[in-house]
């Protein structure tokens, strides 16, 4: 446990939110330098549009087991003052450390303790948290052919694995309008704003919560000052759904939004973002998990469908079996108490090296 204390301490204090290139970069030189110490093996540097990911590969034969992972953050630089690294009372907290560094420690010493990698992969993304944008291609294609993807994501409440997720839509709708005086002459003007409420109001009706979807108008703004009929605005939707009908509903819907008010504009921007990541994707897999967990005298695992996205859509998407929540227990993602619970490190680690070395003896169909 101090090796994986230390490690995980080693990340977290390098920030790296996803939309700073060069902090990105520094993260990857940290992470290369804790698996290389780890795994015996330095990575390979895959740089797409200037973001750096990290690619482990062992043996010559083809990969079988994907680990999948990232290193990017939503914590802006300079969060360590507020959110310091620390460990007390059983909890260790730190900006990114739930979400999701402890996670790629945990496949670090979860391989390091393997003794025939061959197979196996390690690829640890750093773009996730902006949806993929560089890494998605890569990451489709190191899934292709895998008898399993295992992504160490963090866990479900209680430690649940994650069996099905949603898939994500993200749009914007742009609003076009006139502007004009909004005390001389405001008549002669087509208010963006009016026209975006509009068009907020016919988004949040697109949602189906017996089937699971939601669609939600999230960023808005309009107009430029005060005292003037705004001529432009624009407001951001976040829509989610199980399957892909409903994606696809969805999305026609977005498609087929069309003005008010005469006079006004409007362009919808985005579609699908990531595909859904169904039960089925998961079931044989965590079944196997289970099975692992018994062998090793571990608690029952429960696994839960979340509404949140990762790169295992990704995986799911290209056909190959995908378990994900295999990282760390704790909670608080994204959120001023962010913690992983320190417990349920070792149990962790244990139980993802004994899967990987079970789907390696016993190939899944």
């Amino acid at each position: 446990m101090p090796a994986v204390l230390a490690d995980v301490e080693e990340l977290v204090t390098c920030e790296s939110p996803s939309g700073d290139l060069a902090a990105v970069a520094a993260s990857a030189d940290v992470v290369a330098r804790v698996g290389g110490r780890r795994l015996g093996a330095a990575p390979d540097r895959v740089v797409v549009a200037g973001r750096t990911h990290l690619r482990w590969r062992f043996g010559d034969g083809p990969t079988r087991v994907l680990l999948l992972g990232h290193h990017d953050t939503v914590w802006p630089l300079g969060s360590l003052a507020t959110h310091p690294f620390t460990t007390a009372g059983g909890v260790l907290r730190g900006p990114g450390c739930f979400d999701m560094k402890a996670g790629l420690v945990l496949a670090l010493h979860a391989l390091a303790a393997l003794p025939d990698r061959s197979g196996v992969a390690l690829l640890v993304t750093g773009d996730e948290e902006i949806g993929s944008p560089s890494s998605r291609e890569l990451v489709q294609a190191e899934a292709a052919g895998c008898a399993a993807a295992l992504v160490l994501e963090a866990s479900a409440p209680g430690g649940a694995l994650k069996l099905e997720r949603k898939g994500v839509s993200r749009y914007e709708v742009r609003v076009r309008g006139l502007a004009a005086h909004a005390g001389l002459e405001p008549e002669r003007g087509v208010n963006a704003a009016v026209e975006l409420a509009h068009q907020v109001l016919a988004v949040s009706g697109l949602g189906d919560p017996g089937r699971g979807t939601t669609v939600t108008p999230t960023l808005a703004s309009a107009g430029a000052s005060a005292n003037t009929v705004p001529a432009a605005g624009a407001f951001a939707v976040d829509a989610r759904a199980r399957d892909t009908a409903e994606q696809q509903r969805v999305d026609a819907a977005m498609r087929g939004l069309r003005p008010v008010l005469d006079g006004a504009g409007l362009e919808v921007v985005g579609g699908p973002d990531r595909p859904p990541m169904p039960a089925s994707a998961s079931a044989a897999l965590f079944e196997r998990a289970r099975e692992v967990a018994a062998s090793l005298g571990l608690p029952p695992l429960a696994g839960v469908a979340v509404g949140g996205g990762s790169d295992g859509n990704f995986t799911a998407g290209v056909g190959t079996p995908t378990l994900d929540g295999l990282g760390a227990v704790g909670g608080g993602a994204h959120a001023d108490d962010e913690h992983v619970l320190i417990e349920h490190l070792a149990p962790r680690a244990a139980l993802v090296s004994a899967l990987v070395a079970d789907l390696l003896a016993r190939p899944a169909p």
